[in-house]
């Protein structure tokens, strides 16, 4: 199983996510970057309004591609103390991976969502779109940025999944949609055939569509 690239998984995820079609009460909010071209296509095709929750990975210094937790908009973070512990990471360490993140958060914020807030959720039901969930250490914390917006009811989409992962999130939410659950999983861009970076150009573009 393989996808052409994020629209394509688009696409198909739409497909899984037809019951939401035209609802004013639904809200698609995609992590930058790589969910953006996701939900923009479930955007489009079932008429839904889109937006974004900016979300950062703190990756391990070294090995910035493992991740030891993450940081969202509203100061809110998720630090996996096991992860720490094991690459027997300093508390100066974690700070100096922090505020780097948090910086690029802010202007992410600022490019993406011209620092607004993340909206009073109370009366919608959110729908969380990434282009995949490894570890699932992003999708914690946006799922933790939307309760703090009192979601209604908040929905975890994505195109691919680990199979233990999506297990784990789906007791954290009302409801999980992944129509690929895998294991052995790799990682989110061995599913693609195109998983180019999106750039900042590209999501503001679909944000403005």
């Amino acid at each position: 199983m393989h996808f052409r690239d994020r629209a394509a998984a688009g696409q198909e995820l739409a497909q899984a996510l037809s019951e939401f079609a035209g609802r004013r009460d639904v809200v698609l909010m995609a992590l930058p970057r790589g969910g953006v071209p996701v939900a923009a296509e479930v955007a489009r095709a079932l008429a839904l309004r889109l937006d974004v929750i900016p979300v950062r990975k703190l990756g391990v210094p070294g090995h910035e591609e493992c991740a030891m937790g993450a940081i969202a908009q509203g100061d809110l973070y998720f630090l996996d103390q096991q992860v720490v512990s094991e690459q027997e990471l300093t508390e100066t360490q974690v700070d100096h991976v922090m505020a780097q993140e948090q910086a690029e958060l802010q202007r992410r914020c600022r490019l993406y969502r011209s620092q607004r807030s993340i909206p009073d959720l109370s009366r919608h039901t959110v729908v969380v779109i990434d282009d995949g969930l490894a570890t699932g250490t992003t999708m914690r914390v946006a799922v933790a940025a939307l309760e703090q917006a009192h979601s209604h009811e908040i929905v975890v989409a994505v195109p691919v999944g680990e199979t233990e992962t999506c297990r784990e999130i789906e007791t954290i939410v009302g409801r999980l949609i992944c129509p690929h659950q895998l294991s052995p999983f790799y990682s989110v861009g061995s599913w693609y055939d195109d998983f180019s970076q999106v750039t900042d150009a590209e999501v503001v573009k679909m944000l403005h569509r």
